[in-house]
């Protein structure tokens, strides 16, 4: 399956959210793809202690575009 997400806010918990549900299907064998749009680019800023951003971007395999 094909899936695309589309990622236009900096709000840490959603960013973390949309890329957890986006590593699990990489791991299930989707083709996915993240664009960071608008405050999406900004993702490198978003995280939290309780929400790591960062950790779910690097375990992340699939197509990413900023």
């Amino acid at each position: 399956m094909n899936v695309l997400f589309i990622i236009a806010t900096d709000d840490g918990e959603t960013i973390y959210n949309a890329m957890r549900l986006a590593n699990v299907a990489v791991k299930r064998g989707d083709e996915v793809s993240v664009f960071m749009l608008g405050k999406g680019v900004l993702f490198e800023k978003c995280g939290t202690e309780q929400f790591n951003v960062t950790e779910q971007i690097n375990q992340y395999e699939g197509n990413f575009y900023v």
